[in-house]
């Protein structure tokens, strides 16, 4: 009886051994998230930080790591344009400046004979303003550079596709029976 029950135990424990041994080519299911994106493995959150860093440093290279060259141009035509009436300002100032310190100092053969000193007075508090107005612009556009890559960047990294949709919508009113304009916004499930 004791040999019956050892070979039984010996037969078990062969058996279990090959029953119950781990296969080495396991094949794992893989099931693929149909809600993921395809640019969600591309997400980089330090990505608007530094869009918002390069474009500080060098205005419109923040529009160039976030891929919109064509913002570029805007960018130098308002800080050009800003540019051009800050110096612009800046030198009629000191023209009419130099001829009201010139009439101060006795000298008439400014090339303003034919103004007064309060037209002069007036000229430089004139172009005073602009010019300082012109800085404030500049610096608006600077602020608004950095700004755009900023955003633009964080835009980027939404996911946006057909299953949002935002369109307009005419209703009619049942009270009046008159027409009602309006935009609706749908998100298809």
């Amino acid at each position: 009886m004791k040999n019956h029950i050892f070979i039984l135990i010996l037969t078990f424990l062969l058996w279990s051994n090959l029953f119950f041994a781990q296969d080495s080519n396991n094949k794992s299911v893989v099931v693929n998230d149909s809600i993921k994106s395809k640019k969600s493995d591309d997400i980089n959150p330090l990505a608007p930080s530094k869009a918002a860093f390069l474009s500080a440093i060098l205005p419109g290279l923040g529009q160039a790591y976030n891929k919109k060259y064509w913002k570029i141009p805007i960018v130098y035509g308002a800080l050009g344009t800003a540019v051009y009436f800050y110096i612009d300002s800046n030198n009629k100032y000191n023209l009419f400046r130099n001829a009201y310190k010139q009439r101060l100092a006795g000298q008439t053969t400014d090339a303003f004979t034919f103004l007064s000193n309060d037209r002069l007075i007036s000229g430089q508090k004139f172009y005073q303003r602009n010019r300082d107005l012109s800085t404030i612009f500049i610096v608006v556009v600077y602020m608004l550079n950095v700004v755009d890559a900023n955003v633009d960047a964080h835009l980027l990294q939404y996911n946006v596709n057909d299953k949002l949709s935002l369109s307009p919508d005419i209703l009619n009113n049942d009270f009046n029976n008159q027409k009602n304009i309006g935009l609706s916004f749908r998100i298809k499930l």
